[in-house]
């Protein structure tokens, strides 16, 4: 697990610097701050709710991907204006919370409106909306107590590309079987993980 550690490690400094910080720089001149961001990304979360529920799957994620893209650039527009502050890391993480929960939940509503009702598909988002919950509460938890709480395997950057992916696919029954198996597996990891810690 140490390895994925740091394979993610090198992956997100090579995004930082090929992405992030060229992208937040076109950004600052086109006036955005990095609460105006994070805010941009909440609103285009809600958009792609609002499409998931109309059934219109490959707009939605269309937008969750726009959304996503804003979510990322925030901190570094942050860093790059020198407006890092304790404030902004309270909203943009309530906001990461808001985006997913509101996804997911518009999935559930998007499966139990049609016809003929896909249990399937509600049972399956509302196990990966209990899980997601569960891994950024564990860590929270931990991070409360004194320890990293960053173990496991479904963080919110890969549960944001797989869910996005399946709406972008219009297909996102996969990924709501990877996200309901994974995220209460890689939610009892960190647990554990932190447990061996306190102990």
């Amino acid at each position: 697990m140490a390895s994925l550690q740091d394979a993610r490690y090198r992956a997100r400094a090579l995004v930082a610097r090929w992405f992030e910080e060229p992208a937040a720089a076109v950004l600052t001149r086109l006036g955005f701050s990095a609460t105006g961001a994070t805010l941009m990304g909440l609103a285009l979360s809600g958009l792609a709710t609002y499409w998931v529920i109309a059934g219109h799957l490959l707009i939605a994620g269309i937008l969750a991907a726009a959304a996503a893209l804003f979510d990322m650039l925030d901190g570094a527009i942050a860093r790059r204006t020198g407006t890092v502050s304790k404030r902004g890391a309270l909203l943009d993480s309530v906001a990461d919370r808001v985006a997913e929960s509101a996804l997911l939940l518009g999935l559930i509503v998007h499966y139990s409106g049609q016809m003929t009702m896909n249990r399937s598909g509600v049972i399956l988002a509302a196990v990966a909306l209990t899980g997601s919950i569960l891994v950024s509460y564990v860590r929270a938890r931990a991070e409360g107590l004194g320890y990293r709480g960053t173990g496991g395997f479904l963080t919110r950057p890969e549960r944001v590309v797989v869910l996005t992916g399946g709406l972008l696919a219009s297909q996102p029954i996969p990924s709501l079987w990877i996200l309901a198996i994974g995220t209460p597996l890689s939610a009892l990891f960190r647990f554990y993980a932190e447990w061996r810690q306190a102990d």
